[in-house]
């Protein structure tokens, strides 16, 4: 535990989350990643523990606790092998409960926060396109005013917790002519008529539901529009740098896992005589893996420290995601080497471990964009920051 970030009443938070994952969660994880369907029982169960509300305010019926709290709920999350339940939870408090945290009104906040709070909804962020990735400017789902509604056209891809949740934070084109400047962020009940999932067939993360979302013609009272119309842009770019610190956390943490899992591994496998973690080519190699994993870890800690105190770090939180991902990767790679034969069969954990790994590079803004948006931030001297309101 490192002492600089972390108190002993986080401490006491994570043994606690720890004995509620062993107990609550890990029991039904295997037949979840079978199904891709996480049951709405835990969902509820968390709810009641107060881990959907760490970062919630206490007048909303969350928590109200420092960053770090949400470090650890990721952290966590992450040793329990499953990429795909910790996405599920982690998207539905980090990606839809973020934007009702920061931008809904009283009644919005009333008719959905405290509801995710206390795991009776389920949320999703809709950003991502078929044809837009990471070009959230050029997205085409369009909101079209009509009286006292809102008409949505278009569709949605990836959304994690798409296909079972409960309701939508949705950005759509309110004026299609003004590039980013008119796009606007919905609330959309996932049972609206006109609504319709898709449930993706994925390589890993096999537990989250993950939906492609279409929408044709679908009426959403404007009292659920967040904030103003053409500011859902602004509200996408603020939310950008805790999502990819999310992830670059989550990267350090499966790491760790990982590499845990391997060293057990290696000093119990024996050959020609020895267990293979006395092997130098092996244990060199190990101790790299673990050096790029720390140097990851307390890195993102700097980034969170940076962002509790409300500090700009759009910059750092896009190279928290983009090297921590890769290491990440790496780590998954190589361990599975170590177990060699075992490391490809899928009654051993690797198998999984890899395969949810992969996703770290592409989801939430692929290395290439993330690049893109580093040099222009260091090169072009291009600020993404947000004007104030």
């Amino acid at each position: 535990m490192n002492s600089m970030y972390f108190t002993e009443e986080h401490q006491l938070f994570r043994e606690s989350l720890k004995d509620f994952l062993q107990k609550e969660v890990v029991p039904h994880i295997d037949k979840w990643e079978e199904t891709g369907t996480i049951e709405r029982f835990i969902w509820k169960k968390f709810g009641e523990m107060g881990y959907f509300g760490l970062a919630t305010p206490e007048s909303q019926e969350g928590l109200g606790l420092d960053l770090f709290y949400t470090v650890i709920f990721l952290e966590e999350l992450q040793k329990i092998n499953s990429g795909g339940f910790a996405a599920a939870m982690w998207a539905h408090v980090y990606l839809a409960m973020t934007h009702l945290n920061k931008n809904a009104n009283d009644a919005q906040k009333k008719a959905y926060l405290v509801p995710s709070v206390n795991g009776d909804k389920i949320g999703c962020l809709g950003v991502t396109e078929p044809f837009g990735g990471s070009d959230v400017a050029g997205m085409r789902t369009t909101a079209e005013r009509k009286g006292d509604s809102y008409v949505i056209n278009g569709s949605k891809t990836f959304i994690t917790n798409g296909v079972y949740g409960d309701y939508i934070i949705l950005a759509a084109k309110t004026d299609p002519s003004a590039g980013n400047k008119g796009i606007s962020i919905f609330i959309v009940d996932r049972n609206s008529p006109g609504v319709s999932a898709n449930k993706l067939n994925k390589l890993g993360w096999r537990a989250s539901d993950t939906a492609e979302l279409a929408f044709d013609n679908v009426e959403v009272p404007s009292t659920n529009l967040m904030g103003e119309e053409g500011g859902g842009f602004t509200f996408i770019m603020e939310a950008f740098a805790l999502e990819r610190l999310v992830m670059g956390v989550n990267a350090h943490a499966r790491a760790e896992y990982t590499l845990e899992y391997a060293l057990q591994y290696m000093s119990e496998r024996e050959a020609f005589g020895q267990t293979i973690n006395k092997f130098q080519a092996l244990r060199h190699r190990f101790v790299e893996l673990h050096a790029d994993m720390e140097v990851c870890k307390h890195y993102n800690y700097g980034v969170v420290a940076m962002l509790d105190k409300g500090q700009y770090a759009v910059k750092e939180a896009t190279i928290s995601k983009l090297k921590s991902t890769k290491m990440a990767d790496e780590v998954a790679y190589d361990c599975l080497q170590f177990l060699g034969g075992y490391g490809y069969i899928e009654d051993y954990p690797m198998a999984r471990m890899l395969r949810d790994s992969r996703l770290g590079p592409i989801g939430g803004g692929t290395s290439e964009i993330l690049r893109e948006i580093i040099a222009k931030i260091i090169i072009d001297k291009k600020e993404y920051r947000v004007p104030n309101k």
